[in-house]
């Protein structure tokens, strides 16, 4: 069984989409897939935190059983763990929203098991995903790569936290995700999560580059991560493309590897906003 963790509001569906039908469409392996989905209502901090609706988790696991039909889909609301653990806290109003804060719950529920491979939804696989998941992480917290500017602005090996192969085993001894809480519950924190998972790790396994390249798609890049990143020409600017913006990833990645993941999302959106008009 292959365990992955998305987190999120239901604005994330797009990408929960697009991600695992690139894993389906890369993976030769029939070993089933289950998809852990964090989400919560804090509509309170702001009317579109909305957390991911029954209708979506439905029709994404209908979409990944036609691959497997054993893979599930596994919707768990951690609302009351944020009010007790982050409400009021100096990281609610954190640099994306308080959705990047609730992957930090995976060792506070039940359902987690051992090993576990967080992916923030605005990624593609392209390649294989054993290649990441059967990395070796006896003895470590997690396993990450590097992030593309944080290497080289702030310090090597500074990682990227939006792919993360976790040990929960060890995590849980030595108290990572614990850690962690507390510094969110009491410290103002650059990058929220990703720092505090950070300052709180014991030890670590860094991994190359190809498992999540922010930057640019190589033959041997596994994880083509969608994360804001700067280009030069026609003047210096930063730009937040996302994979589900096909057209952009069309004309200005020049991408065309991942056309067979992209036009069945188009496909399936459109169906699943067909289905929802006539309900």
């Amino acid at each position: 069984m292959v365990n992955i963790l998305f987190c999120g509001n239901d604005k994330v569906f797009d990408g929960m989409l697009t991600a695992a039908l690139s894993i389906m469409k890369r993976t030769a392996s029939d070993e089933p897939f289950t998809f852990y989905i964090f989400t919560m209502d804090v509509s309170h901090i702001k009317p579109s935190y909305l957390p991911v609706n029954d209708g979506q988790v439905e029709f994404f696991e209908s979409v990944i059983k036609e691959y497997n039909p054993e893979n599930r889909a596994i919707k768990i609301d951690v609302g009351a763990l944020y009010a007790a653990e982050f409400g009021g806290c100096p990281n609610e109003d954190a640099y994306c929203s308080p959705y990047t804060l609730i992957r930090l719950f995976a060792d506070m529920v039940e359902e987690i098991p051992d090993k576990l491979l967080y992916l923030d939804v605005d990624l593609l696989f392209n390649r294989d995903i054993h290649l990441l998941y059967d990395v070796d992480v006896e003895g470590f917290e997690y396993a990450a790569a590097p992030d593309h500017y944080g290497k080289y602005l702030i310090k090597p090996g500074y990682i990227n936290a939006g792919v993360i192969l976790f040990n929960m085993k060890k995590s849980r001894e030595t108290g990572l995700l614990k850690k962690a809480r507390e510094l969110i519950k009491t410290k103002k924190l650059v990058f929220a999560d990703q720092s505090a998972i950070i300052r709180s790790t014991t030890k670590r396994k860094l991994l190359p580059q190809k498992f999540n390249d922010q930057k640019f798609l190589h033959k041997h890049t596994v994880v083509r991560h969608f994360s804001k990143r700067l280009f030069w020409l026609p003047y210096p600017h930063t730009a937040n493309i996302k994979q589900w913006q096909v057209s952009d990833v069309h004309r200005i990645f020049r991408y065309f590897e991942f056309d067979d993941v992209l036009y069945e999302y188009i496909y399936l959106k459109t169906k699943y906003e067909r289905e929802n008009l006539q309900k």
